[in-house]
């Protein structure tokens, strides 16, 4: 396991080749910029393991999946290059995703906002309950979801990443998400969840490594140009981050005014 001042992030493997990577943060699985550079990590040496088969990516405790961004970490940004770096961080996390050689399962377990959106959104399949609503709530603070919006359109289109986006302050269903292809199953609880993750990820871990391979490559198709890609979208989520408009905006969330 791997402990930051802002969070956790442990690997655990099994015997039969399924990697369960998970995140803890206290402020409802928030993701500071540690957090972020250590799941990039995991992800990273999970598909570098010639013994992994299929990584499932899950945060810790029972309500929500991930609320994004860390707003304590946004109002410590004092220039336009910790901006980028730190929207790198979603960018990584992402790429690790994409160009992981493994199969990832994401298990949504709760409500995901801002970037938990993109992470879910960066996985090759997802499982999640009733309860995970999703938001992206950047332009409510004077930013975008600029980082990941072609991870999330990849997955639900134009006209829901609009409406997404657009109606920044408002929750869209799981029943939605799942509508709209975010999600692929949705279930009544976390535990009926549970069974049937383990279910799937113990016979997809069965299945021919070189296969699983070829299908992550086709899943992917036409993203070489990501990297350059999320991070110029990093860079303009940075310089906006440093407005009036959203220091002002964070600094109310965080005392509860709006």
């Amino acid at each position: 396991m791997s402990t930051t001042d802002n969070g956790t992030v442990s690997a655990i493997k099994g015997a039969d080749g399924i990697i369960t990577i998970s995140f803890y943060h206290p402020a409802q699985n928030a993701l500071p910029a540690n957090l972020l550079q250590k799941l990039t990590e995991s992800i990273n040496e999970a598909g570098d393991d010639p013994d992994v088969k299929l990584i499932v990516l899950k945060s810790e405790g029972d309500r929500t999946f991930c609320a994004g961004a860390s707003f304590d970490e946004l109002l410590q940004i004092k220039n336009k290059e910790q901006g980028a770096a730190f929207f790198s961080g979603f960018a990584n996390v992402i790429n690790a995703c994409r160009k992981s050689p493994k199969i990832i399962i994401a298990r949504v377990q709760g409500k995901a906002v801002g970037g938990g959106v993109g992470l879910a959104a960066a996985a090759d399949y997802c499982l999640a309950t009733q309860f995970a609503a999703i938001k992206l709530s950047e332009l409510a603070i004077g930013i975008g979801p600029f980082v990941i919006s072609p991870v999330v359109t990849r997955k639900v289109g134009l006209p829901a990443f609009s409406q997404l986006t657009i109606r920044a302050a408002d929750f869209q269903t799981a029943q939605w998400a799942k509508e709209k292809g975010l999600y692929n199953e949705v279930y009544d609880d976390i535990a009926t969840l549970d069974n049937a993750l383990n279910e799937l990820a113990k016979k997809l871990a069965s299945y021919n490594p070189g296969a699983l391979n070829g299908l992550k490559q086709i899943l992917w198709e036409g993203t070489d140009d990501w990297d350059l890609l999320l991070s110029e979208r990093a860079a303009t989520s940075g310089k906006l981050v440093l407005s009036e408009f959203t220091q002002q905006a964070l600094q109310g969330f965080l005392s509860g005014k709006r």
